[in-house]
């Protein structure tokens, strides 16, 4: 009678354990991969490191301007540059191929012209 009695209260209180730990697992799971105003999810991660990417590649590739001074950021398709150019027209130029880019839902030109 003890040994069924053992049984039963042990299953009881696994079932308790579980019903009250999954709720919190499941949150856990749920809201470690979402992302909020200030913090990317992880696939708006890989897409902004892909845009980057391919920013740098078009910024470098441009045949009149190599932008070797300007930095590349994005953050939830808002593609950020910074640095130094030779020139307003390059300055301009590199926004203009910023825009052009597949994942690019903006871009914030924060370049500075060498004096």
């Amino acid at each position: 009678m003890k040994k069924l009695n053992i049984k039963r209260n042990v299953s009881i209180a696994v079932s308790i354990l579980t019903i009250g730990v999954m709720p919190l697992g499941v949150s856990l799971l749920a809201s470690g991969c979402a992302g909020d105003r200030y913090h990317e999810s992880t696939g708006e991660g890989i897409d902004d490191t892909a845009t980057t990417a391919r920013v740098k590649k078009a910024l470098h590739g441009d045949p009149q301007y190599k932008f070797a001074d300007v930095k590349v950021s994005t953050f939830k398709g808002t593609v950020q540059l910074s640095g130094f150019a030779d020139s307003r027209d390059a300055k301009s130029r590199a926004a203009e191929i910023a825009r052009t880019v597949e994942g690019a839902k903006d871009v914030q030109n924060n370049i500075s012209v060498k004096p």
